[in-house]
């Protein structure tokens, strides 16, 4: 007798048995082998199932076997409550192809691969900030889903560390940002962003304006984030190509995103901005990401 003919008979039998308990339960009202109370009997015939149908040299014919070449593209963690995953791949940093608004700090356009990481959907509120830190330091209070600002790059850094996150390199938020694309932005400026001319002069809820296509909220306007590097004017220049850290070293620390205060120029994905490290402002907020 072949393995298939064993498992197929293996199967016949156990589905036998999972009928005649269905039936003896409907007969004898629900206490009888019902799974929460002698759940034992129940569990053992679907393992048995499970266990016959991947019987001999892996998955047998009746199921579908596994695709290892997907399966390795799979995350290897849990999805992670507010996050998306981002595949990681490779793009062109820097100025877009045809943007006439770029900075020489964004020039020249360079080719960077990033490893793949998580980030947050949307930037960190208020009451996120609020039940973590102990205190808003916002100026816009009253607001518990619109993003928490006046953070320093400590701040962020502190409350992204505290829930076991970090702060995105430069180059995973601006791969982030653009989903693939490689315009100067995601979709049309009034769609995705809340920036001087439609943000009424303040700071908007999160996850209101369109996300961009890996479903990330906000990655322009509404506040500027804080990222993890030093800034480096010329970094460009000499950047590593794989998973780029940034300077070792420097005066300042990077904010992407543009704000509700800035004009179109300052909301691109490719802009860039910079602070001291314990500088903080109205329009200042954070997004974390973790491995």
């Amino acid at each position: 007798m072949n393995q298939k003919r064993i498992t197929i008979i293996g199967v016949a039998a156990a589905l036998s048995l999972l009928i005649s308990i269905a039936l003896a339960q409907q007969n004898k009202g629900p206490g009888f082998l019902d799974p929460a109370v002698q759940g034992t009997w129940y569990d053992r015939s679907v393992s048995l199932v499970e266990g016959i149908s991947q019987y001999g040299n892996g998955w047998s014919s009746l199921t579908e076997p596994r695709n290892d070449a997907v399966a390795a593209e799979e995350p290897h963690k849990a999805a992670q409550a507010g996050m998306v995953y981002i595949q990681g791949g490779t793009f062109m940093m820097g100025c877009s192809s045809g943007d006439s608004e770029c900075r020489s700090n964004e020039k020249p356009a360079h080719q960077v691969t990033v490893n793949s990481f998580w980030m947050d959907a949307h930037e960190v509120t208020q009451s996120q900030y609020q039940s973590v830190m102990g205190e808003n330091p916002s100026d816009y209070k009253g607001c518990a889903d619109c993003p928490v600002e006046n953070v320093t790059w400590f701040n962020a850094r502190d409350y992204c560390s505290k829930v076991g996150k970090r702060l995105p390199t430069e180059a995973e938020w601006e791969y982030a940002a653009r989903a693939r694309t490689t315009e100067s932005r995601y979709g049309n400026l009034d769609a995705i962003a809340w920036y001087r001319a439609n943000s009424g002069g303040g700071v908007h809820p999160v996850g209101l304006k369109q996300p961009n296509a890996f479903g990330l909220y906000d990655m322009l306007g509404n506040v500027w984030e804080w990222t993890a590097d030093w800034f480096g004017k010329k970094y460009y220049l000499s950047s590593p190509s794989t998973n780029p850290q940034g300077p070792s070293s420097g005066s300042f620390r990077v904010l992407r995103g543009g704000s509700w205060s800035r004009d179109p120029r300052e909301v691109r994905a490719s802009n860039r901005y910079w602070l001291g490290p314990k500088d903080w402002g109205y329009s200042n907020g954070c997004r974390c990401s973790r491995d």
